[in-house]
């Protein structure tokens, strides 16, 4: 109960301090986001062997994956938070003539954050960073699974900024407790079963919200790829923190008469890359004995392996292939999150296409051919958040697009000035005149008043076709 009320009183005090205005002048948010930066390079030791005690990432992956990707986003933020926030003159209709047109963007108020243990900083971070050059103050929740860097994060967050600005909770704190406040915006970065509850609390309170989730991502090689390109590469994102990343492969689809040649590439890949990878130290092991043992239970599932030996006390897992998949599968059942690449052939890729839509949208799709209409084919057939032709992962890493999930891999989208925008509600202003003052729009509405009207709206909106 204490917590609870601590809690409540810190999101009264953020509440309080949002409406002085202070978080909403431009002066004021570049200089948090400048302090942000600055805590964040004053740390950046403790950050790394954090995530490496959490998940065994080596300086490198975490550097890139994690560090390099927010200071990107504050960089960004920086450079265009003035020109973001200003007015946006917008063009007028005939109804709003003789008046100027504006669009605003304004803060919500008080934002929930809620971050994942996968990439525990980034996805903290990130978020935050749109929603401070959107002029609010925020709540920060890490993932207790990832507690090294929960508790970094909550001591750099809490250290740099007071309580009624930003604050970040403890990270074990009763789910309850955290959601059924009131809140102005709900960010949410997880799992679909915890992203369904989190929305039904939030509909109930009528928050608006942000879901960033998951889902099976497939990736499509068909007769005409590089195949030796497409197996370093799909190595490269399924690999990249022991394939718990949201966006990774999570099983390819290849032509039948490239499916040989494509394991041959990526057992190679595997032995120049990560030679002996459960005892190597630049390959990141599994969060907790509980994904561990869903991971080998899911091997077990299949007849056929490639690989697939683990150390169960380190909890790293080999990068294992599954050649001889199907769709029904007990490993295409659920998003695996893990160095586990089930393999299905096909001959038909319409029928491919069929099936992937068939399914939940995913959150990411990738395509490696050299033909420029199977690529546009299946971009247009196949709803999905985002993806790459003859690439994986990379979409991601640029600010300038948004980054998001559609149907059950996620709702909203943010990084650059998509971010901005989701954590901005947009406030439609019609400035009018005061000199000119149409009698027309006012009763009574007579026969003649309806003629010209009719005459007048009609004309103007053929003349707009």
């Amino acid at each position: 109960m204490e917590k609870n009320v601590e809690l409540k009183e810190i999101i009264n005090k953020q509440r309080d301090f949002f409406n002085t205005n202070a978080t909403k002048s431009v002066k004021y948010r570049i200089k948090m986001l400048q302090r942000l930066k600055e805590a964040i390079r004053n740390n950046e030791v403790a950050i790394l062997s954090a995530l490496y005690k959490d998940l065994l990432k080596s300086k490198a992956e975490a550097y890139m994956s994690e560090l390099a990707i927010v200071y990107a986003e504050i960089n960004e933020a920086l450079k265009n938070v003035r020109k973001w926030s200003s007015p946006e003159k917008v063009k007028g209709t005939i109804s709003t003539f003789p008046s100027k047109n504006y669009v605003y963007s304004e803060p919500y108020g008080v934002v929930l954050i809620m971050a994942p243990w996968n990439y525990p900083f980034n996805l903290a971070i990130s978020p935050l960073i749109a929603a401070i050059a959107a002029g609010n103050t925020a709540i920060i929740k890490c993932s207790k699974e990832s507690v090294y860097t929960s508790k970094v994060i909550k001591y750099i967050m809490n250290k740099a900024f007071s309580s009624n600005y930003i604050f970040c909770v403890d990270e074990d704190i009763d789910y309850d407790e955290l959601l059924n406040q009131r809140y102005d915006y709900i960010f949410f970065t997880g799992s679909q079963r915890v992203g369904k509850i989190v929305m039904n609390i939030a509909s109930n309170n009528l928050i608006p919200i942000s879901l960033e989730l998951g889902g099976k991502s497939p990736c499509i090689i068909d007769e005409t790829a590089s195949i030796k390109l497409a197996a370093r590469r799909v190595l490269w994102g399924k690999l990249l923190n022991a394939g718990q990343t949201c966006v990774a492969v999570d099983y390819v689809l290849i032509h039948s008469s490239v499916k040989d040649k494509f394991i041959k590439y990526l057992k190679k890949e595997i032995k120049k890359r990560y030679p002996n990878a459960i005892k190597n130290d630049t390959y990141p092991r599994i969060i907790n004995e509980h994904h561990y043992k869903r991971l080998v239970n899911l091997i077990k599932t299949e007849e056929n392996i490639i690989g697939g030996r683990g150390d169960d006390v380190v909890r790293r897992l080999e990068p294992t292939i599954l050649p001889d998949v199907d769709f029904d599968h007990e490993i295409m059942k659920e998003e695996i999150f893990g160095p586990v690449l089930p393999i299905i052939e096909y001959d038909d890729i319409n029928n491919i296409i069929r099936i992937i839509k068939e399914h939940d949208k995913p959150l990411a799709c990738y395509v490696f051919t050299r033909d420029k209409d199977t690529a546009k084919h299946i971009i247009k057939s196949i709803s999905y958040g985002g993806g790459c032709i003859n690439d994986v992962i990379l979409q991601v890493s640029n600010h300038y697009m948004p980054f998001g999930g559609v149907g059950s891999s996620g709702m909203g989208s943010y990084h650059g000035k998509f971010g901005f925008d989701t954590f901005s509600h947009k406030k439609s202003i019609v400035w009018s005149k005061t000199m000119i003052d149409l009698p027309i729009r006012y009763a009574p509405f007579s026969p003649l008043k309806f003629r010209i009207l009719k005459k007048i709206l009609e004309s103007f909106n053929d003349s707009k076709n």
